[in-house]
């Protein structure tokens, strides 16, 4: 295992202490825990934006919707309305 440091606000560390002594488990244990279940929540968050955009994008092709053939240059212009590129 790698060893780390790492610097917490003192309401984190008393929870922590809190948790490894409700759970009768050290600290380090329950800041693994904590820490892999985090980084998956963030993965699945990433994921189902993802998979979001996946679904439009098949209710665009059954709906027939056309959109601009120059999207992928000038996305900037039709989000934000700067200049268009040319091609």
């Amino acid at each position: 295992m790698l060893r780390t440091y790492l610097y917490i606000p003192e309401h984190l560390r008393e929870k922590i202490n809190h948790t490894a002594r409700n759970q009768k488990k050290s600290k380090a244990e329950i800041l693994r825990e904590a820490i892999k279940k985090g980084l998956e929540k963030m993965e699945e968050q990433n994921a189902s934006g993802a998979e979001a955009l996946l679904e439009i994008a098949e209710m665009a092709k059954k709906l027939k919707v056309k959109g601009p053939k120059d999207a992928s240059l000038n996305h900037d212009y039709y989000l934000w309305g700067l200049p268009k590129k040319k091609s």
